[in-house]
């Protein structure tokens, strides 16, 4: 689906808040209620919005405590890649999980209470993974950018 001007910044506009109505987006786009509703509809069909989330602020819900843990595995065969992304996903702590290339075969990004709740993270559910060699953790110190806006 090749996306105009309009489409672009419909997108803009719901990626910063989701909530708005179409009455107030077709203010904002010079277009009709209908018309801003069947972009919307076109957009999800096509699958370009994929979804509607509420995003909750870490730190007041005692999850302020973001690790980075880079992770690798024994080996790198497809068993042990499944098994290992089957397990992980199962991980509440776990919000982000990226397989990369370099170093480590993934990073995760993890959220917990403090340094006391990511160690017990870490000794009863991740290392309890099976096929895990090695893990290093690095522990954010400021967010200076987070965002689930992309440019179009």
């Amino acid at each position: 689906m090749i996306l105009d001007a309009t489409d672009k910044k419909l997108l803009f506009l719901l990626q910063t808040d989701s909530k708005k109505t179409t009455k107030e987006l077709s203010l904002k786009l010079n277009l009709s209620v209908t018309a801003v509703y069947e972009r919307i509809k076109k957009l999800e069909r096509e699958g370009i919005i994929d979804k509607y989330v509420v995003l909750v602020n870490r730190s007041k819900v005692g999850k302020g405590f973001v690790v980075f843990c880079h992770l690798k595995l024994i080996q790198h065969t497809k068993e042990f890649i499944t098994t290992f992304e089957n397990e992980v996903i199962q991980l509440t702590e776990v919000i982000e999980c990226h397989h990369v290339s370099g170093d480590y075969d993934y990073i995760l990004k993890i959220v917990v209470k403090d340094m006391e709740a990511y160690r017990e993270f870490l000794v009863t559910k991740l290392t309890m993974l099976q096929h895990i060699g090695s893990t290093h953790s690095t522990f954010m110190i400021n967010e200076v950018k987070n965002t689930t806006i992309v440019a179009i």
